[in-house]
């Protein structure tokens, strides 16, 4: 059976614009087009609806950044052609694309260790490697020596790619990655507490 975006937007609970999203960032399988319309095979959103809350218990920190991410976009940038997730970029252009600029309290975000990456609040990605950053004029923050520890193609499975050379980031990754992490901020850095009952 085949779910057109209004009705999978409807089965998940979501705005459209939200599912539409997913969509963009290429971590949905099975798609097919009928015209202008997408259809989601009813079993992905079924995995979408199964999945786990992210276990931020576990993490050594009371808050966590988490990075709010569109899907990609190109950019005319010195450092970076894109931004944003996108499951078909390679992993280098993610990590340029992730990494920065933002504006956040970059203590904050270094503190918490890791940084998961998420689309309509599910993780796509993860980066650790936040000890240092860089401060722009504007007053946006990037992590230069922040390492993509790991991110996802396929959602509903989930495939994961653990692609940290420290094997405890590659662990943090695999436990965060296709999870559900819900967050709300009016840009694109939230954060989470990961004290609170809803934290499993």
């Amino acid at each position: 059976m085949l779910l057109t975006t209004g009705q999978a937007a409807e089965e998940l609970g979501c705005a459209i614009t939200t599912y539409r999203r997913l969509i963009s960032a290429g971590v949905l399988p099975g798609l097919s087009r009928r015209g202008v319309r997408v259809m989601t095979p009813l079993w992905v959103v079924q995995a979408l609806q199964e999945r786990t809350p992210a276990p931020v218990n576990r993490l050594d920190a009371n808050l966590l950044a988490v990075l709010r991410a569109d899907a990609a976009r190109q950019v005319e940038d010195t450092d970076r052609q894109w931004v944003g997730y996108a499951s078909s970029l390679s992993p280098d252009d993610l990590l340029k694309g992730l990494r920065g600029w933002w504006r956040c309290d970059a203590a904050s975000v270094a503190a918490g260790g890791v940084l998961p990456v998420t689309v309509s609040g599910y993780v796509v990605a993860v980066l650790t490697g936040l000890n240092t950053w860089e401060k722009s004029e504007g007053g946006r923050h990037a992590f230069p020596d922040a390492v993509l520890a790991g991110y996802v193609t396929d959602l509903a499975t989930p495939v994961k790619h653990l692609t940290a050379p420290q094997q405890s980031d590659r662990d943090i990754a695999d436990s965060l990655l296709g999870t559900r992490l819900p967050s709300h901020s009016g840009g694109a850095i939230a954060y989470v507490s990961t004290r609170s009952s809803s934290a499993n």
